[in-house]
């Protein structure tokens, strides 16, 4: 009998040491860039995370071009690694395809939904973050005229731009909102000059805070604004130690929970598939406060986000969806 139970408890521990061999990380980012200091690198802190906790090392990509990420994700599918996690929309068809492929491999794509067993989708409520960097937009501005700088012109960049123009005009109704795209390709997520020539533009036209949701193009808004000693907002990553004092806030989307999570669940066997959505309940999207910014916050400003955290919470205040029926109210 003793030596039944010794030999059930070495099968047990072969059982959970063969399943930790299983989890093999690996990740592909969008076209920005591993080090955009925004989106891509959210998404590298949450895979540093978990690498540091666990020991568990993992292999990154980085796509130049929207061809190279169904290379990249079925590369690491095809080389066993387990989970691929894939952080743009770009993939979504690459994924489909690759998913479908490799069934007994799990893969999680960020800011898109695909409908197969093996894959997570994780998507955010950027609308309610952007809600609430836009009420301290429009409690900071002196002009009466902020402005919004985009990087690719799709659906998810707009639901950006709308969720912080209704955050802008529930402090003050008549508030101007310039908004601005970049571009319609990839490229438009890697072009800081091109940021930066926007958010002149802008200010030229009286914006004294502008808000970036465009990757590594953001960085020209943040110094375009610095230089010009005007307020920025960061997106995805919080970018206000880039340039402190002059970065009102920025817009945190927490990426790295999407691969940090992935990577963890496998780990311990509480990998599911399906949609999940983060939002201000889930801790998904924040406006960020700490000493880089504190001097430009004040204490109403604080109070106001903080109310309006709670009233999205409890259903008070409904942050209107851009992508839900492309339109905004204004």
């Amino acid at each position: 009998m003793k030596r039944t139970v010794l030999s059930l408890l070495a099968l047990a521990a072969m059982s959970a040491t063969a399943l930790a061999a299983e989890v093999k990380p690996a990740l592909v980012y969008g076209t920005g860039g591993k080090f955009d200091k925004s989106f891509n690198e959210a998404a590298y802190a949450g895979a540093e995370k978990f690498k540091k906790e666990t020991g568990t090392d993992y292999r990154d990509f980085e796509p130049k071009d929207d061809t190279q990420g169904e290379q990249a994700i079925r590369n690491f599918a095809s080389r066993g690694y387990n989970p691929v996690v894939a952080v743009s929309f770009a993939w979504t068809s690459a994924m489909e395809k690759v998913a479908a492929e490799f069934p007994e491999t799990k893969f999680v794509i960020v800011d898109s939904v695909v409908d197969l067993k093996n894959v997570r989708s994780v998507l955010y409520k950027e609308e309610e973050g952007s809600y609430l960097v836009g009420v301290l937009a429009g409690m900071a501005s002196k002009t009466g005229k902020v402005g919004f700088i985009g990087g690719m012109d799709i659906p998810l960049i707009r639901k950006f731009g709308c969720g912080y123009v209704q955050g802008v005009k529930s402090v003050k109704k008549d508030d101007q909102v310039f908004q601005n795209m970049t571009g319609t390709t990839g490229a438009a997520w890697n072009d800081p000059v091109r940021g930066g020539e926007l958010t002149k533009n802008q200010i030229d036209q009286g914006a004294d805070v502008v808000y970036a949701a465009a990757g590594a193009t953001g960085l020209g808004v943040l110094q375009t604004a610095a230089d010009n000693k005007k307020l920025s907002i960061g997106v995805d990553s919080n970018q206000n130690h880039l340039h402190p004092g002059s970065v009102l806030t920025s817009m945190v989307k927490r990426v790295d929970l999407a691969v940090y999570n992935a990577y963890k669940d496998l780990k311990d066997d509480k990998f599911t598939a399906g949609i999940q959505t983060l939002g201000v309940k889930e801790d998904g999207v924040s406006a960020a406060m700490d000493d880089n910014n504190k001097s430009l916050i004040t204490p109403e400003m604080k109070a106001a986000v903080e109310k309006a955290k709670a009233d999205i919470v409890a259903g008070t205040i409904k942050v209107h969806d851009y992508t839900t029926d492309n339109a905004c109210p204004m």
